[in-house]
């Protein structure tokens, strides 16, 4: 499996009003960014691969620049944690080397402790940047699932 960790683009300053912060809408610098990124995956991505999104309209308007199905996802919300976002993937058992790619369009600092939790084993606060993607993928060594880094990439170096 391959699996993208991206980070919502630039939506401006987070609200203190959750319902009114999951209507937030991507800035102009953060449509460009969110394309810039979309075109940089539609280069590297296969034919086929799954994307799933927070509800959050910002994640949305990220994860619409791929021009494919997307599927929301409520678990992957802002507020859900590590173990949420585990069970979407259906960690361990739904991850293998031949469970294909999976686009996750989410928020921080979730994404940056889920990363720190697959690549590391603990929940650590790392940070990505929006607009940003961590590309991971698994493989099976002495009988275990590793996470390996193929690209951190952000929307200024596309």
């Amino acid at each position: 499996m391959d699996l993208i960790l991206w980070r919502h683009a630039d939506a401006g300053d987070a609200l203190a009003d959750p319902v009114a912060d999951l209507e937030r809408r991507l800035t102009s610098r953060g449509r460009k960014q969110a394309e810039r990124m979309a075109r940089w995956l539609h280069q590297r991505l296969p034919e086929r691969y799954r994307v799933l999104s927070s509800p959050a309209v910002r994640t949305r308007e990220t994860a619409a620049a791929l021009g494919v199905r997307v599927e929301l996802v409520p678990r992957i919300a802002p507020g859900c944690g590590v173990a949420d976002h585990l069970a979407v993937l259906n960690w361990p058992d739904g991850l293998s080397a031949r469970a294909g790619h999976v686009v996750l369009v989410g928020h921080q600092p979730v994404l940056g402790q889920l990363a720190s939790t697959l690549l590391c084993g603990v929940e650590g606060d790392w940070s990505i940047r929006k607009g940003s993607l961590w590309w991971l993928s698994v493989r099976e060594r002495d009988g275990r699932l590793q996470f390996v880094v193929r690209a951190v990439v952000g929307p200024d170096l596309v």
